[in-house]
Parts: C-alpha cells; structure tokens; sequence
C-alpha cells in the first residue's frame, strides 16, 4: 500500500520533457551514410543555457526523444598513491634506494626532496624483485631546484608507462640520504586529454608586482584547466599564480542572503631550458589546474600573476578551458536530429543506452549548427499550488488575521476593565 502511493506522487511530481517547453534548439548536421554509433562535442555555449549538469538536455529525431550518453574526455589528474624508500643509502657517490610500487600501471614518480639549490641525476631501472631478477633501464632524469635563481623546482620523474613491481633508483648530485623522502606514484594518459576554450584573452592590467587576468563565465559553464601561452622571451622564468572565483549576483538588499564565498585556488607557471653543470634541464608548467566550483550564477574568474620585481610575462594568451564533452548516439542517416535545452523543470534522463554504452574506436563526428530560439516554445504552466505560487498573498492573510486578533483581544481587556 505505502509502495503504490509512493508511485503514484512520484508520477505526480515528474515532469515529462516536451519539445514546446525547450527555448533552445540546435540542428546536428553532418549525419553519416550508414547507421551506427555517432558523436560530437558539446560547446560550452550549450551549457550556459542548459540546466546545471545538463540535466535537461534532450536530444530528438524527427520529433521522438532519442537515448544518448555524455563522456568525459580523461583528465589527467588521477589519485597519487604514497611509498617509503627502501635500503636508503649511499653506494660509492651516489644516494640509493629501492621501492616496491603499488599494482597498477604507473607513469610519473615524484620524489619529496628536502634539500634546496641543487641539481641531479636520477637512473631508474625496474624489476619484478627487489634482489636477484634483470632490471629494465627506464631512464635517465634531471630533477633541480633553482630558487636562488627564481626558476623553482622540478622533483617528478616522467617514466614511460610500467607495471614493474620494484623500482630501483639512483641520484647523482648533490644529495644525501636524509634528503629523500615518500615518492608519489601516478599514472599519466597516454595520448593527452583534449579540451575546448571557454573563453580567452590577452589584456592584463598590471597592478605593482602582478599582472592581473579578469573573466566572467556563464553559469553551469565548467572550468577544467588554465592554459598560459607565453611569448618566446623570456626563455626561463618562474611565477606564482592565484585564482579567485567569485559568484556573479544581485546588488544584495539589506535583508538579502549573504552570496556564496568566493573559491580561491593557486598554483605556478615554470619555463626552464638551460644547461646548468653539464647537465641539461628542459621543464615546462604552463598549466594550472582549476578550482572547482558550483555557483547557479555566473562566475568572475580573476587570475593573478606574481612578477616579484621582474617585467611582467609577455602572454600571447591566457584561456580557461574545459575537457572535452562529446555526446554519443546511433545515428541513422535518412533522420532529422535536433538537441533541445532550456527547461529547468526537467531532472536528468536515465537510458539503458548510458548504462550499456560500448564505445567504438573513431565513431564518425557529427556537428551541431547555431543555437536558435525554438519557434514553438511557451513557458511551462505553473502547477504548484496557489500558496506558493502567490506567498505574498499568504503572508498579507496571515497578518491580517493577526491585526484581527489583536483587535478582539484588545477589546476584550478594556471591557474586562470596565465590568463592575
């Protein structure tokens, strides 16, 4: 009993979407020859007129909705797992040590170096046995720290991508045993994620010692990552970066809720080619990941570079970014698609195609063409009920009925008081 009725609100309260409730509309093109599964990349155009998530994104073929699924382009962020040196020593002139690595493949290990002003060798090799099996030579790598230089430092090993059980390291330079803390083990994609602008620009104003970057983004708009593209010169430098990411909202009233605080997050920008003691260092950082945020308004992103007493960097541009989004379906190619968007009161669909989804290798692209208003939209009827529909109403009533209590009760006492 209390199940039916449980079914019954819930197909009371779920909203069914409607092709004439959607103001936004936009035609796929591009529509391949033959029958199959069929992708494209949602721009960020598209989020800024859906509903956050794109909970009420819908896509048609020739007026009947149509199962789809959203992927994520891979970031390239992944969980850092964390290991203790093992038989930390010297051998002869150099810092030794072993580490049995987590299962899993693995491509980036970042050592936790203590010492300051210094630049090394590391030599990794790798094995399926800490003593007694062949090592594989995975590479020779220069790690640095040149802070009385203003260049930072570098402490991460990019291997290539391996599944040895142990690692097995050793570091020429100016380093000690104590120097050498946990290493860090990640996995980096192979191929790099892909990511589309959200927005870009160039100008800056310079404000003392930094140069300050400012953008408004839609609402609902994501922001993966930060991309600086400095000009040739100067070939090395290193500089701290802040971001602030504000929501954009209403002159607030005296009465008003106070806004969402602003989200802060910061990183840094390296750029360093030279060969410093015979040993030669290429790095480059020109990326910074960006903070997550979840404001129902726009956002001013404000991204602030800090000179210290250089010249500001020449930046051909600085561009927020999104990892890529792509849409797939089966297409069929004799169909007219359309996505639709643009109303709130729809939740995010549930189709057996997402859950079962099967990704093909190279799926033909499709495109979708200019957002324009949909021709059939009218606003969704109301159907909450009249008080909340109309609350002023109610609280006028509710202080009428209080103005009229207090009048009878008044009354009341002075005729108590009168009585002999």
């Amino acid at each position: 009993m209390k199940l039916s009725a449980g079914i019954l609100l819930l197909a009371a309260v779920t909203v069914s979407p409607e092709l004439r409730y959607f103001q936004y509309e936009r035609p796929i093109q591009s529509l391949p020859q033959q029958s199959g599964q069929s992708c494209l990349v949602l721009d960020s155009g598209i989020f800024a007129h859906a509903a956050p998530q794109l909970a009420d994104l819908r896509l048609y073929r020739d007026g009947a909705e149509t199962p789809y699924v959203v992927r994520v382009a891979a970031s390239t962020q992944t969980e850092q797992k964390y290991v203790a040196p093992l038989n930390l020593g010297l051998s002869g002139s150099q810092v030794a040590f072993d580490a049995n690595v987590p299962d899993g493949p693995y491509s980036d290990i970042q050592l936790e170096i203590t010492a300051h002003d210094f630049i090394a060798t590391v030599t990794v090799t790798g094995s399926q046995a800490q003593a007694g099996s062949a090592e594989t030579k995975l590479g020779s790598y220069t790690i640095f720290d040149l802070t009385h230089q203003r260049l930072g430092r570098s402490t991460v090993l990019h291997l290539p991508q391996s599944d040895f059980r142990y690692l097995h390291f050793r570091i020429s330079g100016p380093l000690q045993p104590v120097s050498v803390g946990l290493l860090s083990v990640g996995n980096t994609p192979s191929s790099p994620p892909k990511y589309d602008a959200v927005v870009e620009t160039s100008r800056f104003e310079r404000k003392g010692h930094t140069s300050v970057f400012e953008f408004t983004v839609p609402a609902h708009v994501p922001v993966d990552r930060i991309l600086f593209t400095p000009a040739a010169e100067p070939a090395q430098f290193s500089r701290d970066v802040s971001i602030v990411v504000a929501p954009v909202t209403a002159k607030q009233g005296i009465d008003a809720a106070q806004p969402p605080q602003p989200v802060n997050a910061s990183g840094s920008l390296l750029r360093v080619h030279s060969l410093q003691n015979g040993r030669r260092i290429d790095e480059e950082r020109l990326d910074v990941d960006a903070p997550w945020v979840d404001f129902n308004t726009p956002t001013k992103w404000t991204i602030t570079i800090e000179n210290g007493d250089d010249a500001p960097l020449s930046l051909q541009s600085v561009r927020l970014e999104m990892l890529e989004r792509t849409l797939c379906f089966d297409a069929e190619p004799n169909g007219s698609y359309l996505l639709a968007y643009g109303d709130p009161a729809l939740a995010a669909p549930r189709y057996d195609y997402a859950t079962l989804f099967a990704p093909k290798a190279n799926p033909p692209q499709v495109t979708v063409g200019p957002e324009q208003p949909n021709p059939a939209y009218q606003p969704r009827p109301d159907d909450r009920p009249f008080t909340e529909r109309h609350p002023a109403l109610l609280w006028a009533a509710m202080a009428a009925v209080i103005a009229l209590l207090g009048t009878i009760a008044l009354r009341s006492a002075k005729r108590t008081g009168q009585a002999p």
